[in-house]
């Protein structure tokens, strides 16, 4: 089973990009998109054969999720179970006979970390709301956080910076620690490779980035794990796709 997940920071702006043909050159059976910003599905994609399931946020413009699959799921849910939460759109699941299948997007801490307080609570239920899953589950998205130094370019420039505070990447340390793996880490040990890059002073040219995106399983299904990636060279958003390839 092929999957791929990308924030694609804003579904209309990366249809003009040439979204369509690449969404088909990945010939993935599961796509997982963050910050869609939209509730409308275009029809183009609605033609590719693949079911389609969005869950937007309230909010015009903001945040959202959608999971496309060629494999029909046993069902789908929506959401952690909590309004503030899942107001902004932010997870779907998928279930398939041996596992879930989860698209997340985490919140962001915010400038001057606004939001930190909000991002360690979705953390926490999130956290709360998989380990009470009765499958192993495969999590992929935007978890708005570079776990260790390796994953940032300039690590000491950012430190208390949101994404790359010591309380999101100690939580997320804390999250592996019950049982999950980082799968792009089981084939890739280096450093120097990112998932997301600003816009500014061109960061991605000078690749001066962050890996913020993942696909984590559950320990039970890493020697399943054939090839996790970085599609580094896709453009389209400030996000590259991330890849998992599972047998």
């Amino acid at each position: 089973m092929r999957l791929i997940s990308w924030n694609v920071n804003g579904l209309k702006a990366i249809m003009s990009k040439g979204f369509i043909d690449t969404v088909k050159s990945f010939n993935a059976d599961i796509l997982m998109f963050q910050e869609i910003k939209t509730d409308v599905i275009p029809l183009d994609l609605q033609s590719l054969g693949y079911e389609i399931y969005v869950f937007p946020a309230k909010r015009k413009g903001y945040s959202g999720t959608m999971s496309m699959t060629r494999i029909h799921p046993i069902s789908v849910s929506y959401g952690l179970g909590k309004e503030e939460y899942d107001s902004e759109g932010r997870v779907i699941i998928l279930e398939y006979p041996a596992y879930y299948v989860i698209n997340t997007y985490f919140p962001n801490a915010g400038e001057g970390l606004k939001r930190l307080d909000f991002k360690l609570s979705f953390n926490r239920d999130f956290e709360k709301f998989v380990t009470s899953l009765k499958k192993p589950c495969i999590i992929c998205g935007d978890f708005n956080v570079a776990h260790q130094e390796i994953d940032i370019a300039r690590p000491k420039d950012n430190i208390n910076h949101a994404g790359f505070t010591p309380q999101e990447r100690e939580w997320f340390s804390h999250f592996l620690s019950l049982g999950y793996v980082d799968t792009y880490r089981m084939f890739v040990k280096e450093g120097g490779h990112y998932s997301w890059w600003s816009y500014r002073f061109h960061a991605r040219e000078k690749n001066i980035g962050w890996r913020i995106d993942y696909c984590v399983v559950s320990q039970s299904l890493k020697d399943r794990v054939i090839k996790a990636d970085i599609l580094e060279k896709v453009m389209g958003s400030d996000h590259a796709p991330i890849l998992l390839e599972i047998q």
